[in-house]
């Protein structure tokens, strides 16, 4: 290896960002490059064949323009639908995915009472059921799939405003009571939402555990660079990085400096 290894962290916006800097945790010293699709945001809105053809694209431009090591989809809406175009597509490259946490909230809970918070797309996937099928079967599994929560955690990075009517109303149907049992587990089934985990956990209607993929994502990420790349850029200074819109359009001020704290220049 001549230099530290390069890893594309692709989201149709911001949301990946939460992946992003828990791998930059683990590995610090690797080369990175973060895509977020702006210009196809929010994937709720597409239609299944067509946002594949759309992250294929848009992958394969990043992969010829910047030669990552590896690809983590920092999606669950993509991961559930590309994931196996892109690893026949591009055989070589390791490509680490996001799913819902459905198996470690199952576990976890006590009441057996679980909330699963994702787009409507997700929600209605059947890789989703499989897992609940495989996982938690032994629990009561609630199905919440919000229309707004991505586009308000996406605003809220843009300008800095949470609008906490709006997540209140949209993080409402996660809180279930059956006799004296109640929702004590909620899977945070897309990257965006952890964005906003401040204000979940002070509008909640009780407390709950919200159950974050990002941790494990890194994890498999950093195990798929040990066996290719070894230890070595699990250390070295804060993360470095570019971050690339699809749309061309420079971000504000505001996301500048947020990007930058991430450890990210825009170019």
């Amino acid at each position: 290896m001549s230099g530290p290894p390069k890893i594309l962290v692709f989201d149709s916006g911001l949301g990946g960002l939460t992946v992003f800097s828990e791998i930059a945790k683990l590995r610090p010293g690797a080369d990175y490059v973060y895509c977020a699709d702006d210009a196809g945001f929010p994937y709720g809105a597409w239609k299944e064949p067509e946002l594949v053809d759309r992250v294929v694209d848009v992958i394969g431009a990043r992969i010829e323009a910047d030669r990552p090591d590896m690809v983590v989809i920092a999606c669950n809406t993509a991961s559930t639908l590309v994931l196996p175009d892109l690893r026949t597509r591009w055989p070589e490259i390791p490509f680490v995915g996001t799913v819902p946490a459905i198996k470690p909230a199952a576990e976890g809970s006590r009441s057996r009472m679980i909330s699963v918070l994702a787009t409507p797309g997700t929600v209605k996937r059947d890789y989703t059921q499989n897992l609940i099928a495989q996982f938690a079967a032994h629990c009561r599994v609630n199905l919440v799939g919000s229309t707004r929560l991505a586009r308000l955690a996406e605003d809220y990075m843009q300008h800095g405003v949470a609008r906490d009517e709006e997540i209140s109303e949209e993080i409402a149907p996660c809180f279930e009571t059956r006799g004296e049992a109640r929702t004590d587990a909620i899977v945070l089934a897309c990257t965006h939402y952890p964005l906003l985990i401040d204000s979940f956990r002070r509008l909640a209607p009780w407390s709950a555990t919200w159950v974050d993929p990002a941790p494990a994502i890194a994890r498999r990420a950093d195990q798929l660079l040990f066996e290719r790349f070894g230890a070595e850029t699990r250390i070295g200074a804060p993360p470095h990085g570019r971050a690339v819109f699809t749309s061309g359009r420079a971000p504000e001020e505001s996301l500048r400096e947020t990007l930058y704290r991430y450890g990210l220049l825009t170019t």
